[in-house]
């Protein structure tokens, strides 16, 4: 966590360095300036001043109107002019700033993009488990196919012995004589192994995968999580206010309204909009979003009579509890 902020405030240097405040004194339009409003008025002053008194005596009280006018209209053109030069200053300056920003946050998207490269190994470890166990259920589908040959009539004297004993086709599938899921595992495979090396997740994630239930929430999690990641979205960079065991428990219950909206922990802003919009704009992610939300409340209402408290907040706080906070409160889930 340290090197990732150390990253950023090296990144944002640039942009440090251009919102330095320029100097306040006067510049260098300003003090031409007020070196030709000096002039002006000395010039005006001086022509004035050496009419001849017949002339002065003449123009009277029009003297009076035109000499201000003569002095200090010119002087407010000046630095109007000087004005409308600093003004376009300040503004070169500020796109300055605005460009150093925009670089310095495209520079850390990058950079952060580059360190995400284990996420994207993991995404396709993911993809490569769950090919297996489609590819598995293909195989169960197709051992479970019945035969296109007619079986033959059973003979009188066994048909009694048939209906009172009967046998069955196949082999039952594997899911079937898998022992109980651990709640422990459910829990590792629900947060997804952290890296590579991360021997206990993916011996978790293994067993969960030959659990009906538990196969089907983490296939819909893995491709809700896959979609949020192609906007950028990741529940590592969530920290959404967890809440109490409780509150779990009685939206398992089936509670629904205010009194469970505690679970809309995720006050993450962008993450919310981009998911929003996206559910709004597009379809897929849309039908991805509900059947996830439909697998997560049928676990969550099996898991929660038999769960402790500290299983409970551990479930909520893995990769797929917070999708489940995310998406929740943006499709008023909570409400």
């Amino acid at each position: 966590m340290s090197d990732h902020a150390q990253s950023h405030d090296t990144d944002l240097s640039p942009l440090a360095a251009a919102s330095r405040p320029g100097g306040v004194g006067l510049t260098g339009t300003e003090i031409v300036a007020a070196g030709l409003s000096a002039i002006w008025v000395l010039a005006v002053g001086a022509f004035f001043l050496m009419q001849p008194p017949a002339v002065a005596q003449q123009s009277g009280g029009l003297r009076l109107v035109v000499a201000p006018m003569a002095v200090f209209l010119p002087v407010a053109m000046i630095w109007v002019a000087a004005s409308a030069a600093r003004s376009a200053r300040l503004v070169r300056e500020e796109s300055a700033r605005l460009q150093a920003a925009i670089d310095a946050m495209r520079k850390g998207y990058v950079e952060d993009r580059q360190g995400r490269g284990a996420d994207v190994t993991m995404e396709r470890r993911l993809a490569e488990i769950a090919s297996s166990v489609k590819r598995t259920e293909a195989l169960l589908s197709e051992r479970a196919a019945p035969q296109s040959a007619p079986a033959p009539a059973p003979e009188p004297a066994a048909q009694e012995r048939v209906e009172e004993q009967p046998t069955l086709a196949f082999a039952p599938a594997p899911e079937d004589t898998a022992p109980p899921l651990d709640r422990i595992d459910l829990i590792r495979a629900l947060n997804f192994p952290d890296t590579d090396q991360d021997h206990e997740g993916f011996a978790a994630l293994k067993r969960a995968l030959k659990d009906r239930q538990a196969r089907q929430l983490i296939q819909a999690s893995q491709d809700v999580l896959t979609l949020l990641s192609q906007d950028g979205i990741y529940m590592d960079d969530l920290r959404p206010d967890l809440a109490r065991p409780e509150v779990w428990r009685r939206f398992a219950q089936g509670e629904r309204g205010r009194a469970i909206g505690d679970l809309g922990g995720v006050h993450d802003r962008t993450s919310l909009a981009l998911s929003a919009a996206r559910m709004r704009e597009d379809t897929i992610f849309r039908d991805a979003v509900h059947h996830f939300l439909r697998r997560f409340d049928q676990m969550l209402t099996a898991f929660e009579p038999e769960a402790s408290d500290e299983e409970v907040v551990a479930m909520s706080d893995t990769r797929t509890g917070r999708a489940f906070m995310l998406l929740g409160r943006v499709t008023g889930t909570f409400d």
